[in-house]
């Protein structure tokens, strides 16, 4: 049986350290920081938690998702097609700099690319 993608990306730590690593880089971007601007503590946390949830469930990993879909988390918050493109840059460099294989990169490009026409509006 082959291994999951949740697998091949090294598992949950892998996917915490991701999330902390991408989330840090969308907060401290020019463009994309306004997103969190007025979000307390708890709130960044809570979202942190549902991202890192949801990348361990549609990677094949052991947890199930009990978060909004990607549609109805994102309307309304006008995220262009420049923010997209910045958060994808944003992610691959993640990607990068915790040393994920090219294939797996390839996979997670993929995926990404099924949810662009839920979360992109304007």
């Amino acid at each position: 049986m082959s291994a999951t993608l949740f697998e091949r990306l090294g598992g949950h730590a892998a996917i915490d350290a991701f999330a902390n690593d991408l989330l840090a880089r969308l907060q401290s971007d020019a463009a994309l920081g306004r997103f969190w601007e007025h979000r307390g503590d708890d709130g960044i946390a809570r979202e942190k938690q549902l991202l890192i949830d949801y990348l361990v469930s549609v990677t094949g990993g052991p947890v199930y998702y009990t978060g909004r879909d990607m549609k109805q988390s994102h309307v309304g918050m006008r995220i262009s097609e420049s923010d997209w493109d910045a958060f994808l840059g944003h992610a691959v460099a993640t990607m990068n700099a915790l040393g994920v294989g090219e294939a797996e990169q390839g996979d997670v490009a993929a995926f990404v690319a099924t949810i662009k026409n839920d979360i992109v509006e304007c």
